[in-house]
């Protein structure tokens, strides 16, 4: 496991997560799981915890109540190679979630992702600030992200 493992609070829907999350992701899959058991805390055989490996990344999951919400200030940032990357990520994250502006979405579950092509870092970093900028007014404008549209606005 490495180092530093992002840790996922959900509202008793933790196990519906991960099995959608594995099923997205490729090279991905369940490592561990654990369940309240006879005499602890919740429904007895209820999902508590869990471990998963998504393209290579681990996070932790916690089955945890209502008490802490995700919010904005979090988001997992999925670098995308091909425009179908980004589409494909885009539909299946943002089923039963929220659709937002500049690649970002929340899933059914409330946690935010960024979905966005690996290309958008270097046309905003063009030694041209000209084109860097309309690159970024471009993006400001779109909610998934279109890559020919955004190499075109670097040109």
């Amino acid at each position: 496991m490495q180092k530093i493992t992002p840790f996922l609070w959900f509202d008793n829907n933790a196990e519906e997560a991960i099995q959608l999350y594995t099923s997205i992701f490729k090279n991905s899959k369940i490592i561990m799981t654990s369940r309240f058991g006879e005499g602890g805390p919740g429904k007895d055989g209820k999902f508590m915890t869990g471990t998963i490996q998504l393209d290579g990344q681990d996070f932790m999951v916690m089955n945890a109540g209502p008490v802490f919400k995700f919010t904005e200030a979090i988001s997992m940032f999925v670098s995308c190679e091909t425009q179908e990357e980004v589409d494909y990520f885009w539909e299946k994250l943002s089923e039963g979630g929220q659709k937002s502006q500049c690649g970002w979405l929340k899933d059914k579950f409330g946690l935010s992702w960024q979905i966005v092509p690996a290309i958008l870092g270097k046309l905003m970093h063009n030694s041209d600030p000209a084109k860097a900028k309309k690159v970024m007014d471009v993006m400001l404008k779109m909610n998934k992200l279109d890559i020919a549209t955004l190499k075109k606005a670097g040109e």
